[in-house]
């Protein structure tokens, strides 16, 4: 039988607040359990209740819902239910009940309750009739799903050794060794150190109010989509601005630019606490980062060797300044004896401390969530934050260890999450609640979480699954996760003319996982599977209720029918492939896609730099309108207006491959960056009109990698960007590197007509930093990340400073010293 934890919490929540002590034998959960079918509330007739840790409902309440057909024997006080060719039979009072013929030892027994009403196991009956069960221990819910519009549940440790075993013996991402480490052993929930969050004041000492705002318009974060805000290292509200910053988070009065001032530092008691991203609305600002709390671990006198058992604690313990002695003392107390096997010594986690903008001179946290694993990514859809994380195993092999249930428990034990709205314990997800991606296990939990932050009383949401997400995009309803399936496929093994044997092929298919998204919480809605590999978020997209997305088949190194093809297929609402466009640039790879409505621009490289425009106007019927060949690529495509696209990427030289007598045979080398301005107009006959290079080879811009690092305004035509610049006194070989020249931004004048104008450079460094720059740069606190305006103000940030300058003459307005 299942090991039953997912109520637990909640008897322990109905123990706490009855005022008085429970039933030892049953508790009546009254309102505080929620259960829904298929998204929909389900009421009931008569109370729910707790008996153990099994939830018992009332059965002709729960079979009405379900579908379920229910015959009641008054003598025998016996319910045979039947749905298809599925069928239970359970007694009131026996424990033994019986399905598809088979007896069954049921954790606790159907209960007759006043009334005559026969109260069931909730999980036993629905999961009977291939429903899945779902709990939330936070908002102490239950979720009540289809089979089909749900995913599978691990449910027990055994079955967790089976789907790895499976995904072992098919090569499903199990090739590489995971370090010895040591985990505590934790049935229980632990409490989460001190962390919260100090803002302390900077120099300034005046206090200033969130009604004192600009009106001046202002620069946001270069998202996706619309609607949908991704976090960053820097963001604004028109008259401060905030910005991850050497472990802390700095808030400046920006506006107006000639009285900027450092208002605060905001600092984390948390010496472990590293913050990544950060939101900022009108009311929240919200940090993101990653932190670890330290288990205690000590080794007793050996007198065994290497089987010596080790002494770990359950709690998480933090430096002597953060914890008192008095929680040192209880953290002594539940030290406990386990197996000298790999466990975690750390509880890693993704912490996310939401404070109140009021007074920016001290900010106040009002809550914190953490979920283990580290930080995948987040979006923010209005109010509503989600969280995405990945937790790996840390001794994946012990599953297939000759060791015992319990130790295996201990190594590949399930992930746990907090929300300070609930308190400061974490909650462990149970086994029966991890779900699972059929053929994509990996060794990893996928957890996504969610949270209202208008609506403080509402508790974290939190979904655990056994794999991993490996690229997301998220529209204002959907969240899709992609997952990479390896499969198997036959090949001629006979070696080709250089005599070389083709090395072993496995097709990769990307399978898509689509959740809903509603005031913070997420619900999953469906499956689909597609050919080949995403390269990341923008080659993902949904539109008008179809989703649609680019994939690289095969490989580039290949020369037979194995080789690279690119693909764009469209699903609809169920996740079905109703249209698909194929086998596009053989040989070649996907570098940047984007899409704009009922058009999508691919581009793919291998020595040039094809453009593809593609009619995805019906959706059964995706084609190719036109392309384009130039050399170079372009590794960030950005949609100006609809008849233009600007690229951002590098240029190549052809070169003719070294050693070769056949000259004709040349390869591409990269040199420097490359903007370009693409008409599409004229769909047939895609045209380059404009094209900029900046530096040679050893130029780099963080925009090439990270959408989030370009700053770009058509109303203003402006566009600016990071930069590290490579040049060449003299042009020599295509091969070689540049000299270090610059690190700063470029500031350009942008127009479909006159192209790219070169309005000015911004940079922190010195003069006398660049007089003793040699060769090569590194990565410098004056190396400038972000560029942003508010009204007619350029800002530009590094880790030491924040510069203004007038945005249409770029004269220097101002500078302010980060601390």
């Amino acid at each position: 039988m299942r090991k039953r934890t997912m109520l637990t919490a909640c008897l322990a929540l109905a123990l706490l607040t009855s005022g008085a002590p429970a039933s030892p034998i049953e508790a009546e959960t009254g309102s505080s359990v929620r259960l829904s079918l298929n998204g929909s509330p389900v009421e009931f007739s008569a109370k729910p209740r707790l008996v153990g840790s099994t939830l018992m409902v009332p059965l002709r309440d729960l079979s009405d819902a379900l579908g379920v057909t229910v015959e009641w024997k008054e003598d025998t006080h016996t319910a045979t239910a039947v749905k298809g060719d599925r069928s239970i039979q359970l007694t009131a009072g026996s424990a033994t009940a019986t399905r598809q013929g088979t007896q069954v030892l049921l954790e606790e027994a159907p209960i007759q309750a006043e009334g005559g009403k026969l109260l069931v196991p909730l999980r036993f009956f629905s999961e009977s009739f291939d429903f899945n069960v779902y709990w939330d221990g936070l908002n102490q819910s239950v979720a009540v799903v289809d089979a089909d519009k749900s995913l599978p549940t691990v449910g027990s440790i055994e079955r967790m050794e089976e789907l790895l075993e499976e995904a072992r013996q098919n090569g499903g991402g199990m090739g590489y060794a995971a370090p010895a480490i040591r985990m505590p052993v934790a049935a229980e929930t632990s409490k989460s150190a001190a962390t919260a969050p100090q803002a302390a004041a900077g120099a300034v000492s005046d206090s200033v109010s969130v009604n004192e705002k600009s009106t001046a318009g202002y620069s946001a974060t270069n998202v996706q989509v619309q609607g949908v805000d991704e976090a960053d290292v820097i963001k604004t509200d028109g008259t401060y601005i905030y910005q991850v910053n050497r472990s802390r988070i700095i808030v400046t009065q920006a506006y107006p630019a000639e009285s900027m001032k450092v208002l605060s530092t905001v600092e984390f008691s948390d010496p472990q606490f590293q913050p990544r991203e950060i939101y900022v609305d009108d009311r929240h600002l919200v940090v993101i980062g990653n932190t670890h709390y330290q288990k205690t671990i000590a080794q007793p006198a050996a007198s065994g060797g290497a089987s010596t058992p080790a002494v770990v604690s359950d709690a998480a313990v933090e430096p002597a300044s953060v914890i008192q002695s008095t929680e040192k003392a209880q953290a002594i107390e539940k030290i406990r004896i386990v197996p000298d096997i790999m466990v975690r010594p750390v509880l890693s986690t993704t912490k996310a401390i939401v404070y109140e903008l009021g007074d920016r001179t001290s900010l106040k946290p009002v809550r914190e969530t953490e979920m283990e694993g580290y930080y995948v990514t987040s979006r923010k859809i209005g109010s509503s934050l989600y969280l995405i994380t990945n937790q790996s195993f840390y001794n994946y092999y012990a599953a297939f260890s000759a060791i015992t249930k319990a130790e295996k428990e201990q190594a590949l034990s399930t992930p746990s999450y907090r929300d300070s709205a609930a308190g400061d314990d974490f909650i462990k997800i149970g086994f029966e609640d991890i779900r699972y991606f059929p053929k994509s296990v990996e060794p990893n939990y996928l957890l996504v979480g969610g949270i209202h932050l208008d609506q403080p009383s509402q508790k974290m949401t939190v979904a655990s699954y056994l794999g991993s997400g490996h690229n997301v995009y998220a529209s204002e309803k959907h969240l899709y996760v992609t997952v990479s399936e390896a499969e198997p496929i036959a090949i001629d093994r006979k070696p080709e003319a250089s005599g070389k044997l083709l090395a072993p092929m496995r097709e990769m298919n990307s399978v898509i996982y689509k959740f809903g998204l509603t005031d913070g919480a997420t619900r999953y809605e469906g499956r689909g599977k597609v050919p080949g590999q995403v390269l990341n978020q923008f080659s993902m997209d949904e539109h008008d209720g179809y989703f649609r997305i680019a994939t690289t088949k095969g490989d580039m190194w290949r020369t037979d029918e194995n080789t690279s093809k690119n693909n764009v297929y469209v699903l609809d609402e169920a996740m079905n492939t109703v249209g698909k466009l194929e086998d596009l640039a053989p040989g070649e790879k996907i570098y940047s896609v984007r899409y704009a409505g009922d058009r999508a621009y691919m581009v793919t490289f291998k020595q040039v730099d094809p453009l593809f425009v593609i009619d995805l106007k019906n959706p059964a019927s995706p084609s190719v309108l036109g392309k384009l060949k130039i050399p170079g690529f372009s590794e960030y495509l950005h949609p100006y207006d609809e008849n233009h696209v600007i690229g951002f990427g590098k240029d190549v030289e052809e070169v003719p491959v070294k050693g070769r007598s056949d000259t004709a045979q040349t390869t591409a080398l990269v040199q420097g960056m490359k903007l370009a301005i693409f008409d599409v107009s004229d769909v047939a006959n895609p045209k380059e009109l404009h094209k900029e290079v900046i530096g040679v080879r050893g130029t780099y811009s963080e925009l090439l990698q990270n959408h989030k690092a370009l700053l770009f305004s058509k109303e203003k035509q402006l566009l600016a960007f990071p930069v590290t610049v490579y040049e060449a006194p003299d042009k020599g070989q295509a091969g070689s590197y540049g000299q270090f020249a610059f690190q700063g931004a470029y500031v350009y004048r942008l127009d479909p007509e006159h192209g790219f104008e070169l309005r000015g450079k911004v940079t922190h460094l010195t003069e006398d930093q660049l007089l003793k720059a040699g060769n090569h740069w590194y990565p410098s606190n004056r190396n400038i990340e972000r560029l942003l305006y508010i009204g007619d103000t350029l800002y530009s940030s590094s880790q030491s400073l924040l510069k203004a300058n007038d945005l249409t003459t770029l004269k220097e307005i101002g500078e302010i010293t980060l601390p």
